[in-house]
This record gives C-alpha cells, structure tokens and sequence, in this order.
C-alpha cells in the first residue's frame, strides 16, 4: 500500500513538473509574440551536430577552426543583410556568440564529413534541447535565438538531370536563456548560394532568418494568442 502511495505521489510531482514547465513556455512565448521591445538575444550558429556530406575534398580542420566562426561572424557584422530584428518583430536585439564559439571550438574535425544521406534528416527535438542545455550561457535573462546546422549537403553535380541543390537543414529554435528550457524549435531547408565556404553556407542562415520572417506571423497566431 505504502508503495502504490509512493508511486502515485511520484507520478503527481512528475505531472505537475510538465505542466508547469508547458505553463510557462507559453507564458514566456506569448509575451514574447506580443511585445515588439521584449529583448532578444542573438546566440549564433551551432554547428556541434552538423554533418557535411558529400563533400569528400572539405578541409575539415580548417572549417573546424576558421570557417564556422567566420560563419557566425559574417552574421553578425552585416545586419542589413541578416535581418534578424526585422524576422523578429523585436527593436531590441543583441547579440553574444561567445557560448556557441566555445562549443564549436570543441567539434572532432574528423566527424564532421559524412558521405551518409541519411545524416541529413536524423535529428529530433531532444537532441536540440540537449545541444542547448551543453551551452555555456550564464547570467542572462529573457529570450534567446539559435540556429542548430543539423548537416549541409552537397549534390552530385555530375548528374545532369538531376534537379536536386545543395541544401543545409536548420533548427530555428528560441530559448528562455534563465533556464536554457527550449521554447520553440522549427526544423528549415535551405538553398546553398555564392562563393567560397564561408559565404556559401552562410547564404543557407539568411534563408533560415528570411524563412523566420514568413513563419512569423503564424507562430504568433499559435504563441501569442
């Protein structure tokens, strides 16, 4: 008897966890939805699960350690092009890539090349939570946002009548930076354009932010409401 009782005040608590946690994201995301001066904190590109595939020539150890931070840079110091305020709503942006930098830092070089299609789409969204909760963010408060690169994958351009581009799958994801909780994570496609590594895959986080701005309007009918 004494065990049932445990076992019911257990699964009570375990209850009223979720519930409360749900309660809040909504909380968190409606006043986020409704409020164009809620501050918003730009975090970065997060590159920790992504897989490059088909692309068997890729230094990795130079995208390792110069072209995902040229990445994240580039995002940052042309605004007029990365209109993350605009896709947003928000007229308070800021932004600190310091916590994505460090775990990029920490990618194996020797993992990121894939020749596995599969690689493409294998994410969920608790491996983004997970990929949030490892984020060394401290001492900030309200909402956060953050690209998570699930792969970039290239085509194979020696098929003529293929009609396939290469792409990049992006988690556009929002985060209550108090409790590195996950409020909203959407799972994006994007065409690959331009010249040079760093611009190339960074076209594919304008489309992600431009893709944002589209979906703007009905995540706030569902959040904001």
């Amino acid at each position: 008897m004494k065990r049932i009782l445990k076992q019911h005040c257990l699964l009570v608590l375990l209850l009223t966890i979720v519930f409360a946690n749900g309660t809040f994201a909504q909380a968190a995301l409606k006043d986020f939805f409704n409020n164009s001066e809620a501050p918003l904190t730009y975090l970065g590109v997060d590159f920790t699960k992504a897989k490059l595939i088909n692309d068997p020539g890729a230094n990795t150890m130079d995208i390792r350690n110069r072209l995902y931070e040229a990445i994240n840079d580039v995002v940052v110091g042309e605004p007029k092009k990365y209109m993350i305020g605009d896709a947003f709503h928000k007229s308070n942006v800021t932004s600190d890539l310091s916590a994505v930098k460090a775990q990029n830092s920490k990618i194996n070089a020797e993992q990121i090349a894939s020749s596995n299609l599969e690689d493409f789409n294998r994410l969920k969204e608790a491996d983004i939570s997970a990929v949030v909760k490892s984020l060394g963010i401290s001492r900030k408060s309200g909402v956060g946002l953050l690209f998570v690169v699930e792969a970039m994958k290239k085509v194979n351009k020696d098929d003529k009548k293929s009609k396939e581009k290469d792409m990049a799958a992006i988690w556009i994801t929002l985060i209550d930076l108090d409790s590195k909780k996950v409020l909203l994570t959407e799972r994006v496609e994007c065409k690959a354009a331009g010249f040079g590594f760093r611009n190339y895959w960074a076209s594919t986080i304008k489309e992600a932010i431009d893709e944002a701005s589209d979906r703007y309007k009905g995540w706030k009918k569902q959040y904001g409401g």
